[in-house]
């Protein structure tokens, strides 16, 4: 960061690595598929370049770690922390279906193509096409679901980093979860409706990252790049 943003916390959203679903671009929410051989390397790679002492993701200024109880987000965490670090987390890790992936209802384990060939058939989507940001999913989510569970550890998060905004304690958040609910709960932290039209793509493996502008906490942002070298302590 620039000095004048020196301190300002900084919440870490973390896509799990690869699957054979995000491969093959098939709907993966309430089902636990593992990560493939890749996927564990794309997290591991990732996790030596941006995780330790003075790295972007610092374990000792994680104050906070939100995770999805599905099988390949707990493989993300375990792969990104080593144990001396998961036992230095003890107390700090909310296991929480509040940031589980999107409920993509009777699209589960199916691709976007047959979703929209399906809703087709049914009568559907006769005036515009589906918008799963908009419509949400036949027997799953609506965005008014996924906008009150994340409103609500958004919450918990501006409740955490709010007294602390020049840097006066270390305050990091880690969001370890997925594709869909991440970019959603980057459109809620910016204040935006779920169905806002604002493209954003986040690889398996990979790391975003949110703040704050001029050290307030009503002013969140999303950080279009972060710089790299080492953080001072």
């Amino acid at each position: 960061m620039p000095d004048k943003d020196a301190g300002t916390p900084r919440v870490f959203l973390i896509r799990h690595g690869e699957t054979e679903w995000t491969k093959s671009g098939q709907y993966t929410g309430r089902s636990n598929i593992p990560l493939t051989a890749d996927g564990e390397k794309q997290v591991i790679s990732s996790a030596r370049v941006v995780v330790g002492p003075s790295k972007m993701i610092d374990p000792s200024r994680i104050t906070q770690l939100f995770i999805s109880p599905r099988l390949r987000a707990l493989r993300t965490y375990e792969l990104l922390f080593d144990e001396s670090t998961r036992h230095h987390f003890e107390g700090k890790v909310e296991i929480t279906e509040d940031i589980r992936e999107w409920d993509y209802g009777r699209y589960e384990g199916i691709l976007p193509s047959q979703a929209k060939a399906g809703r087709k058939e049914r009568g559907l989507d006769r005036d515009r096409p589906w918008n799963i940001w908009v419509d949400g999913c036949e027997e799953g989510e609506s965005p008014a679901e996924i906008k009150s569970r994340l409103d609500g550890v958004i919450a918990k998060i501006r409740e955490i980093q709010g007294p602390y905004m020049h840097g006066e304690k270390p305050v990091d958040v880690v969001i370890i979860a997925h594709g869909q609910i991440l970019r959603a709960f980057a459109r809620r932290w910016l204040g935006f409706e779920v169905g806002v039209k604002l493209p954003m793509m986040l690889e398996p493996g990979a790391v975003g990252v949110l703040s704050y502008e001029h050290h307030n906490v009503d002013e969140p942002a999303f950080m279009l790049g972060v710089n790299m070298a080492d953080r001072e302590e």
